[in-house]
């Protein structure tokens, strides 16, 4: 029997993405903006699409069935509902986006009708129920509650469900314009950072700052429920008919108009960041013991974008009453294009799903993108004359630990491209958390990124236990636990402000040449943690391609890199525009970096 193929597709909000499944199982999942490099590329995901059937070696004509992540109509029926509402309040807005809707956005299943040459069958998922499915079907669990919550999908923008087999059911929603992931952007937008792109900055900002306006949040802008539900006061925002997140009345409440980007941080600055994120800690963990209390269930599954706030993550794992917590790696609206994929698998096609008895996930440890050949590196590296060392797998590990080990910072190229927003030791800049300037010195030199901000650990999964308070595996950076106090001055930079980090655990079967390299590093320092940082600069996607990677490489203060089974080291390269050597402008917009 010719195996069944399903192509999932999120496009034309924030990060476009395509996941490729065959008979259930996943065999590619990309996000447009590595290959166009515009990060968080909303553009219809052209070569992700290319890239998915290529992984796969099949043809659009080879496809049963295409599903796109959400309703268009009734995202459109929202915005006309919201614009008649409020008339003649949004005018502008209203003429800004509606023309964009009637050109292309609802048209959608003509769209993919014409671009994949008439697929056999054209479906449409429910936005959060793309969330839910991404966030069920891959983890480990044969039963599960569900929490999805982000800024909006069709009308949703928090829903609770269960899912058990092969089946799911969100059976509560707090519906739009009460949004979670709409107020946290908003004081994203009130800091300075870039919506959509810098909420993560915003929650490493934050430990810096005192939560001091945390009663003020709760007493004008939001009411929260003993179950987690909540009202946002729709005075102090903008989001439903202006073009901006904040209204006049926020600004007066806080104390002005929002920061300039590239503007130093007052500390009132820092303590809106404690605050905000405090609250969302505060309305997340009660969410979720409202749902452990109702559902019954021992695991909790999360999605969305605001499941990519690891440090309220953390404080759900250890005080939500659950037992275990998985999260899709690919919180935000990329993994849409998985979850629509899965869900027409299990729920249309009514396709069985057994969870793995070991316990074990099917995200494959989210290394679901493109890879490349060692002729495909090596063609790379002759274009541009640079000057390599071909070594075998011993040979390789002894060099890129032994760069680390003196102080060096590595490039780390290797195998399938993640999906998702973090670098899980494929696309990675790698140092020795052991230097207490290593953290400055990567922001300044390798990232041209703000200094506060922190790095990751990713560590040895059966040491973790010795550097962090973290009793399971982590795999997927989404955790932050507390460091080890006898710890911290050993890793400090990878320990933030608060003693805290966000956690990566590497283990042998997950990701088998990262883990070598960690275990090398070990052997050499007695030290199994090191600094890993997305494999890009500030502004740009994390590379995707060795031309990506080495250009990168050349571009910034990286003292070796190992591609594949090169190694490179600086000292030796080529200089000039010829190699890459033009560093990033400076006065970006501050949100800009991942």
């Amino acid at each position: 029997m010719a195996a069944r193929r399903i192509l999932g597709i999120s496009a034309f909000y924030h990060d476009s993405a395509a996941c490729l499944l065959e008979d259930g199982r996943i065999v590619a999942a990309l996000q447009e903006e590595r290959f166009s490099r515009i990060k968080h590329d909303s553009s219809y995901p052209e070569k992700a699409i290319q890239a998915c059937l290529g992984i796969g070696r099949c043809r659009l004509s080879d496809l049963d069935h295409v599903v796109f992540y959400e309703k268009p109509f009734s995202k459109f029926e929202r915005l006309l509902d919201t614009y008649l509402r409020h008339a003649p309040r949004g005018w502008r807005s209203y003429l800004k986006s509606i023309p964009v809707w009637m050109k292309e956005k609802l048209w959608i299943k003509d769209l993919l009708q014409r671009r994949l040459e008439g697929p056999k069958e054209i479906l449409f998922a429910d936005h959060h129920e793309s969330h839910a499915a991404s966030a069920f079907y891959p983890s480990p669990f044969e039963s599960a509650a569900i929490l999805t919550v982000d800024g909006v999908g069709e009308w949703s923008t928090t829903t609770l469900g269960t899912g058990f087999a092969n089946q799911f059911r969100l059976e509560h929603e707090i519906r739009f314009p009460h949004s979670l992931g709409l107020l946290y952007t908003a004081f994203t937008y009130y800091l300075g950072f870039k919506i959509n792109s810098g909420e993560y900055k915003l929650m490493g900002l934050a430990p810096y700052g005192e939560p001091r306006f945390e009663d003020l949040i709760y007493e004008h802008l939001i009411q929260i429920d003993a179950d987690g539900s909540f009202r946002l006061n729709p005075q102090y925002f903008d989001y439903e008919t202006g073009l901006r997140m904040a209204s006049h009345r926020f600004e007066e409440l806080f104390g002005g108009p929002p920061r300039a980007a590239e503007t130093p941080f007052e500390q009132r600055h820092k303590d809106l960041a404690a605050s905000i994120q405090k609250v969302t800690e505060e309305v997340l963990l009660k969410t979720a013991c409202h749902l452990r209390q109702i559902s019954g269930r021992q695991n909790l599954c999360m999605a969305g974008g605001v499941a990519l706030n690891c440090v309220a993550n953390g404080r759900i794992l250890r005080e939500s009453g659950f037992d275990n917590l998985w999260i899709q790696p690919a919180a935000g609206d990329a993994g849409g294009a998985l979850g629509a994929a899965l869900a027409v698998w299990h729920c249309h096609l009514d396709q069985p799903r057994r969870a793995d008895p070991l316990g074990n996930d099917s995200q494959q440890a989210s290394l679901l993108g493109t890879a490349y050949t060692e002729e495909e590196i090596q063609a790379t590296l002759d274009r541009h004359g640079a000057v390599y060392r071909r070594l075998n797998d011993e040979g390789l590990l002894e060099e890129a630990a032994g760069c680390l080990s003196k102080g060096g910072v590595l490039g780390w190229f290797q195998g399938r491209m993640e999906y998702g927003p973090r670098a899980l030791g494929n696309r990675s800049i790698l140092a020795d958390p052991r230097g207490a300037d290593t953290q400055e010195r990567v922001n300044r030199r390798i990232k041209f990124r703000e200094s506060f901000r922190p790095f990751a650990p990713a560590v040895l999964e059966d040491k973790a236990i010795d550097y962090f308070e973290l009793d399971r595996s982590s795999p997927y950076m989404l955790l932050v636990a507390p460091v080890q106090n006898d710890r911290r001055c050993e890793v400090p930079s990878v320990t933030h402000v608060d003693g805290s980090a966000r956690v990566q655990t590497v283990g042998r079967q997950q990701n088998p040449r990262f883990y070598a390299l960690l275990e090398a590093f070990y052997i050499r320092t007695g030290c199994p943690v090191l600094l890993n940082t997305s494999f890009n600069i500030r502004g740009e996607p994390i590379v995707e391609s060795p031309e990506n990677a080495y250009q990168c490489f050349m571009r910034t203060g990286m003292d070796a890199l190992a591609m594949g089974d090169f190694y490179l080291l600086k000292s030796d390269q080529p200089t000039g525009l010829e190699a890459g050597g033009r560093r990033p402008e400076t006065g970006r917009e501050e949100g800009e970096e991942r």
